[in-house]
């Protein structure tokens, strides 16, 4: 059973959401405001958290700046429909997505799921090698470790799945489509950046190959590119 924390000041939205999480077998807890889910989801306890944006105390992004400063747990941001700039912050800071409100039960649900498959796959379960090298950089699919040129590297979920995607298909262009259905596990939408917000992020974390290069190239109209050395 996958324990799910849910950070919402709205009550009865978080009883909706709580009702039919354990309905669908999840088992959940909530906190009504940012300080209190911090300190919930820091605990050690929680397959994932779903956190709000707007809220007292302590808002979304702060939450999400504090347990990002301590954890890698994945972390589904509920934003207000249209408010593309708190979207996109809360992608920078760690995101691993986001579902905009209103959503219904079955939305959110859809979307953890999405999010856990990708990231509690028992060991064994690999469809490819034990370990994925490409250049510098070396991934350890089923441990879900990254490090290049021998140093390790602090990933996100949804960024660990991106970056083995494109290791997968390393000196070939992946589509934002592929990424999306691949490493998120949804289809992408229409007008979607949640994409490229994770791979520039991926670009920060990540060396240059030889030329100075990123290693994550943009080719123009077919998607990004894991440069193979």
């Amino acid at each position: 059973m996958s324990k799910v924390l849910l950070i919402d000041d709205d009550v009865e939205l978080v009883a909706m959401f709580q009702e039919y999480l354990e309905q669908e077998g999840f088992e959940v807890m909530a906190a009504h405001d940012g300080l209190a889910g911090a300190t919930a989801a820091l605990s050690g306890q929680y397959a994932i958290a779903v956190l709000d944006v707007m809220m007292p105390r302590m808002n979304g992004l702060e939450t999400l700046r504090r347990i990002r400063a301590a954890s890698n747990m994945p972390i589904l941001m509920l934003t207000a429909r249209g408010d593309d700039t708190d979207r996109i912050v809360g992608l920078e800071l760690g995101a691993d997505d986001y579902v905009t409100k209103p959503c219904t039960p079955r939305e959110l649900t859809a979307r953890i799921r999405a999010i856990l498959r990708r990231t509690q796959a028992p060991a064994g379960e690999s469809n490819g090698p034990a370990q994925l090298a490409v250049g510098q950089l070396v991934m350890w699919p089923e441990q879900r470790r990254v490090t290049w040129a021998g140093e390790k590297v602090e990933l996100t979920s949804t960024e660990f799945n991106l970056l083995e995607v494109l290791a997968r298909n390393a000196g070939k262009p992946v589509s934002k489509n592929t990424l999306s259905d691949q490493g998120l596990g949804r289809p992408m939408a229409r007008f979607d950046r949640n994409i490229d917000v994770h791979l520039s992020s991926l670009r920060q974390k990540l060396g240059t190959v030889a030329d100075g290069r990123s290693c994550i190239q943009t080719v123009y109209r077919l998607g990004y590119q894991l440069i193979k050395e």
